[in-house]
């Protein structure tokens, strides 16, 4: 990542904004955001199926697996706000099962891109089903984009909810209601 040139162009939209770079508190404002940048993008440097090396044998095991309620932060590559909420991701495996915490590393890795809500939620659902080659892959996301609660309509506490199925949970209803009815008593 190019620090020295988001630093730049940070120090050039505090000008153009009509503030004093060398105001104390904007002093290190374009260090700050380049090194913030950096870490929130990191995702763009990462391949998520990286994180799904490693699997074990299902040992017979072919019902629904789900990580539910995992939260997640990214930014909304149309105003460069953040939105953030947590993602529902449950699989069925064919033969191979992967810990958990690489479920919510391939979220964090795909969220920590400039990124739109539609897309991360395809993106988890694509890797976990070229990565596993399980049976099926439900994803559902819930998030709130402080571009539109901020700005714009400005309707805070507003959430958009996405969700992408894949094989059985594509294909099969009752698989598909039985994710949604187990992502759902999350909430009691």
């Amino acid at each position: 990542m190019d620090q020295d040139r988001i630093k730049r162009a940070i120090s050039e939209i505090i000008a153009a904004i009509g503030e004093d770079e060398a105001r104390e508190g904007l002093r290190d404002t374009p260090r700050r955001i380049a090194e913030m940048y950096e870490e929130i993008f990191e995702g763009t440097r990462q391949d998520p199926l990286d994180a799904l090396q490693v699997t074990f044998d299902a040992e017979g095991h072919q019902e629904m697996v789900i990580l539910r309620d995992i939260p997640f932060y990214s930014v909304c590559e149309h105003h460069f706000l953040p939105f953030h909420g947590v993602a529902h991701v449950g699989y069925i495996p064919k033969a191979r099962l992967t810990g958990v915490s690489k479920i919510a590393r391939v979220v964090e890795i795909l969220a920590r891109r400039p990124q739109m809500q539609e897309r991360l939620t395809s993106q988890v659902a694509d890797t976990l089903m070229t990565g596993l080659h399980p049976t099926g892959v439900g994803v559902v996301i819930e998030a709130e984009h402080l571009c539109m609660t901020m700005r714009g309509v400005k309707k805070p506490g507003s959430r958009l909810v996405t969700s992408a199925n894949r094989g059985l949970f594509r294909s099969n209803p009752s698989t598909r209601a039985e994710f949604m009815s187990l992502i759902r008593n999350s909430k009691d």
